[in-house]
């Protein structure tokens, strides 16, 4: 089982190569569900973690659904473009229709900037998967397109709540793509997920720093959230995640 990690910043990068995570998913905005990261947090993250992790950068041109216009896609191409000329393993990708099916037209456009790019470019399918109509459907279409793996939670809020499912996907996948675990998964889900064969979960592993108790000011935010507050990756959680797979791993050897 592999240990994936959301970072939002190059610190965060570090910390989890650092710890020992397999790969990175690198976003900003992870408040919003996260968007396509900077060219400069991916050139700056590349320096932080030198080459002991892999990068795959979440492409999304902005938070919401997951339906999204041709300008929409446009923009996706070319930061597709830019962030794997810059070193990204892979990239995280997903589009629906309005009727929740994957959007082929969209997906083909985002896989062959990918491929043009760069020919061994793994590609992921994100948690719109969890939005989409029919889970399996959705599976097999992503395996036809020659994706690498599938960001999902077994179209339940939590992956916990989706182990069943998540379960069945294995199955269906029959390891020609990897079925990664992802959203809402707790520490203690682990131990479940590789019983159930699933290759690899992904945590955000965040917590939240806040500067307000410090005397800052606020710029006036009306829904009583904290304006200084923001997200950081915590490193006692991916190195808790990273010694559960660690053990896993090491007790499936024996």
């Amino acid at each position: 089982m592999k240990l994936e990690i959301a970072v939002v910043s190059a610190a965060g990068a570090g910390t989890a190569a650092a710890e020992g995570a397999n790969r990175i998913e690198l976003c900003s905005s992870l408040e919003l569900g996260g968007i396509t990261p900077s060219q400069g947090l991916m050139e700056a993250s590349v320096e932080h973690v030198d080459g002991r992790l892999e990068i795959h950068p979440l492409i999304r041109s902005r938070p919401g659904d997951f339906r999204y216009t041709a300008s929409d896609v446009d923009t996706m191409v070319h930061e597709i473009r830019h962030l794997l000329a810059q070193g990204a393993h892979g990239v995280v990708v997903g589009a629906l229709t309005p009727q929740g099916d994957v959007d082929i037209h969209a997906i083909r456009r985002l896989v062959d900037a990918a491929r043009e790019a760069n020919a061994d470019a793994q590609l992921t399918f994100h948690r719109a998967i969890d939005q989409s109509r029919d889970p399996f459907a959705a599976l097999d279409q992503l395996l036809d397109l020659g994706f690498t793996r599938v960001l999902t939670s077994g179209h339940q809020a939590t992956a916990g709540a989706g182990l069943e499912t998540l379960t069945d996907m294995v199955d269906r996948a029959g390891g020609a793509l990897e079925i990664m675990a992802g959203g809402g998964l707790s520490l203690e889900d682990i131990p479940a997920m590789h019983a159930a064969g699933l290759s690899a979960v992904h945590l955000s592993a965040k917590k939240t720093v806040s500067t307000l108790g410090d005397g800052a000011i606020s710029l006036g935010a009306q829904d009583g959230t904290d304006p200084t507050a923001y997200c950081v990756t915590d490193r006692e959680i991916v190195r808790a995640a990273k010694a559960k797979v660690n053990a896993l791993n090491l007790a499936a050897t024996k």
